[in-house]
C-alpha cells in the first residue's frame, strides 16, 4: 500500500516541506510513501527548497483510489478531491481539528505549537529516526516561515527547541538570514498577477454555514502593494462573486511593524468591524499585533459569527 502524504490547498512552505518530512519518515519505518502536494509551490516555497537541494513533490489533487495522510489540515475543503472516510490513515498538523471524518481508527497527531514541522521533529525523536540534513533545513525553514521568525503569536518554546536542534543538524548558522531570504521569496510581487497574490497563501472557512475566505500576504513594507491595491480588491470581488463568499479577507502583514492591514470584502463589514474592534477606512483597517491568520484572524470571525 502507497501512502500519498499531502498538505493542504494552495500549498505554503509548511505544507509542502511536512509532506515531504512525513513521507521520509513513514519510508524509514518500512512504509511506501510519496510526498505530494496540491498545486504549485510559491516564491518562498521554492527558495527553501533550491538551498536544501530537495525536489519538489508530486501534484496530487484527486484521492480517488488513493491512501492518503494528511499533513497541515483536517477540512475537506482542504483535502484533495474526492477524498472519504476509508482514503485517510494518518493526520499531523498543529490547526485545530477539522471535519475531516475517518470509518476506522487512525494515527493522528495533532498539537497547538507554531508550525506541523514541529510536531514532525517530535516525531522523529519519538521514534528514535535520525533526520536527514536537507530533511531537516525544510522542517527549520517551515517553522521559521510559520511563525515569522519567532514573532507570530503562534510561537511556542517547543518551536524555538526544534529550530535549535534542527539548524545543528543542517548546518545553518545563521537562522535570521534564512528568514530574510525566505521574506524576500514570499513578498515579491511584481509581475505577480493579483489573483496569483491574493491565493498565494488563501484558505476558505465555514463559519456557521457562511463561506469565509482568507488570504495573507506576508511583506517587508506595504509599500510593496501600495501600487496594485485596487487590483488585489478586485481580485477579492472576483473570487466573491464566483465562490458564493459571505467574507473575503486580504491580511497585508507588515511583519516589520509587526501588524496587518486588514482588506475586507464583505457583505455585513460592520461584522468584521466588530470581530476585531476596528473601523474601515475605506476597504480596510490596520490592525495592530495581527501577524496569524490561524490564532487572530480566523477565531475573531468564527466568534463573530457565532461558532
Amino acid at each position: 500500500m502507497t501512502v500519498y502524504v499531502t498538505g493542504h490547498k494552495n500549498p505554503d512552505t509548511d505544507s509542502v516541506t511536512a509532506a515531504i518530512a512525513y513521507a521520509e519518515l513513514l519510508k524509514a519505518n518500512g512504509q511506501d510513501a510519496i510526498a505530494s502536494m496540491q498545486g504549485a509551490m510559491n516564491p518562498e516555497t521554492e527558495t527553501v527548497l533550491k538551498r536544501f537541494d530537495m525536489a519538489a513533490p508530486e501534484i496530487m489533487t484527486d484521492a480517488a483510489g488513493k491512501t492518503v495522510a494528511l499533513v497541515d489540515h483536517s477540512d475537506l475543503n482542504q483535502a484533495p478531491d474526492n477524498i472519504n472516510a476509508d482514503n485517510v490513515v494518518a493526520i499531523v498538523d498543529h490547526h485545530k481539528i477539522g471535519d475531516v471524518t475517518t470509518n476506522n481508527p487512525i494515527f493522528c497527531c495533532v498539537k497547538p505549537v507554531g508550525c506541523t514541522g514541529t510536531v514532525l521533529k517530535q516525531l522523529y525523536d519519538t521514534e528514535g529516526v535520525a533526520v536527514d540534513p536537507k530533511v531537516a533545513g525544510l522542517m527549520l525553514s517551515a517553522i521559521l516561515s510559520d511563525t515569522v521568525n519567532f514573532k507570530s503569536p503562534t510561537c511556542t518554546d517547543e518551536d524555538k527547541k526544534a529550530v535549535a536542534e534542527l539548524k545543528e543538524i543542517a548546518s545553518v548558522t545563521d537562522t535570521d538570514e534564512l528568514f530574510m531570504d525566505m521574506l524576500k521569496a514570499k513578498s515579491s510581487v511584481d509581475g505577480v498577477p493579483a489573483k496569483d497574490l491574493l491565493n498565494r497563501d488563501y484558505k476558505d472557512f465555514d463559519m456557521n454555514g457562511n463561506k469565509v475566505g482568507c488570504g495573507q500576504l506576508e511583506l517587508a513594507t506595504l509599500d510593496q502593494v501600495a501600487a496594485i491595491r485596487d487590483d488585489l480588491y478586485k481580485a477579492m470581488e472576483e473570487q466573491k462573486a464566483a465562490g458564493g463568499h459571505h467574507t473575503i479577507l486580504l491580511m497585508l502583514t507588515d511583519v516589520v511593524k509587526e501588524g496587518t492591514d486588514l482588506v475586507v470584502l464583505s457583505d455585513d463589514p460592520s461584522l468584521v468591524e466588530g470581530a476585531f474592534d476596528g473601523k474601515l477606512e475605506g476597504n480596510s483597517m490596520w490592525v495592530d499585533g495581527m501577524m496569524s491568520r490561524k490564532k487572530q484572524t480566523v477565531p475573531n470571525m468564527q466568534k463573530a459569527f457565532g461558532c
